[in-house]
């Protein structure tokens, strides 16, 4: 009997466990394997992660990764929707620059659905996908004071052009090459990880493709969820302080045990549903070893790799203890010239709003013979006094 026809019964013990473990629907574009980690359309992460974006949305939208032709089209598509309505920038000019980047993000998404939303997915789907590294560029350029919003050039490609929009000082020649596998790495993640649960549940009640992402990156700025990627970058940032060799194994050990004594969190090991390293994670490891090698905060985490595992499994307390995709993201960004952490959710869902959208789609046009999927209706079982 196949894992779908597999039926569970509920008992009380099940009740306020977050739904873990719990099938509620399907989905076709993404999943996550336990012991084999991520795949999108049926290939492994690790086969995708050097394709242009472009192709691997394709296949996030589609099932199917796209010939010459049909890769060609989708890019003059995209091309097409690119341009971003001038009120959306107008709009983040008047946000309060103390407001965290992931509250700028939601509020463009927001304005974007005012001015573009046209109430069909499909559209609405390519007009999200294609104008939002413009708003996020010029999220980063507003708020952080590096000037005026840089004029888009679609053509460039969807992560190039985001990078040149970008205009980031400091930037080293590897920063395109890696935002291309950030962002392919992040697009999507199964059905049922909490931004893609609710911006599908929003969608249910047939609010537009807007407002369902505005929920869904509401629910990935949690510092449980999306925001874990800049808490890892400061987790690397504090243990610096205290370790001068970022490659001794012994003194690294020592750390890690003397934190969880003390009742520490040791950042980016562990996973919902993965029971072997991030197969992310490893794809990242390899790629810091050819763009940031000496980088000290990458040599930190590569350590904490191997001993933060070990000890990990030791104590034999965590379900998983190997690195997610969080333990060394964050490093490899400031090593090439994004510094500022506190943006790195934001970059995590321009890329994770693709997948997401893509599954929307699929839930509100294609789902049960294009019937599409019920509103989203779960039973609570009432426990409080008795009249």
């Amino acid at each position: 009997m196949s894992e779908s026809e597999v039926l569970f019964t509920i008992t009380k013990e099940h009740l306020d466990t977050g739904l873990r473990g719990f099938p509620v629907g399907t989905c076709p574009n993404s999943h996550v394997d336990p012991m084999t980690g991520l795949f999108y359309g049926g290939y492994p992460i690790a086969d995708l992660s050097e394709k242009q974006p472009e192709e691997v949305i394709y296949l996030l939208l589609k099932r199917e990764l796209p010939d010459a032709a049909q890769l060609t089209a989708f890019k003059k598509d995209l091309i097409a929707h690119s341009k971003l309505h001038p009120g959306v920038i107008e709009h983040l000019r008047s946000l309060p620059k103390q407001g965290h980047p992931m509250k700028w993000f939601l509020a463009a998404i927001n304005v974007m659905g005012m001015y573009e939303g046209t109430g069909d997915y499909a559209q609405d789907y390519l007009n999200v996908v294609a104008q939002l590294p413009e708003a996020v560029a010029a999220i980063f350029r507003i708020r952080s004071g590096w000037g005026d919003p840089i004029p888009s050039r679609p053509e460039l490609g969807w992560v190039e052009n985001f990078v040149h929009m970008l205009g980031a000082p400091g930037a080293s020649k590897d920063l395109t090459h890696l935002m291309k596998v950030f962002a392919i790495l992040h697009f999507d993640h199964g059905g049922g990880n909490l931004s893609t649960f609710v911006g599908k549940a929003i969608a249910s009640g047939l609010e537009d493709m807007f407002g369902s992402l505005v929920g869904a990156m509401a629910a990935l700025a949690g510092p449980l969820h999306g925001m874990a990627n800049q808490e890892c970058l400061r987790f690397l940032k504090d243990i610096s302080k205290d370790i001068k060799d970022p490659s001794d194994e012994k003194v690294v050990y020592e750390y890690v045990e003397n934190l969880l004594a003390k009742g520490g969190v040791l950042y980016g090991f562990g996973h919902a549903v993965l029971r072997v390293e991030d197969p992310r994670a490893t794809v990242e490891y390899a790629m810091g070893e050819k763009i940031a090698p000496q980088d000290p905060l990458f040599r930190l985490a590569v350590t904490l790799r191997k001993v933060g595992s070990e000890i990990l499994k030791k104590k034999g307390k965590a379900a998983d203890p190997y690195p997610n995709v969080d333990a060394v993201s964050g490093c490899l960004l400031s090593a090439n010239g994004l510094a500022d952490e506190n943006y790195y959710t934001v970059l995590f869902g321009l890329s994770r709003c693709v997948g997401i959208a893509g599954q929307i789609v699929y839930e509100r046009k294609e789902a049960r013979g294009g019937k599409g999927v019920p509103i989203v209706r779960p039973k609570y079982l009432y426990t409080g006094p008795k009249r």
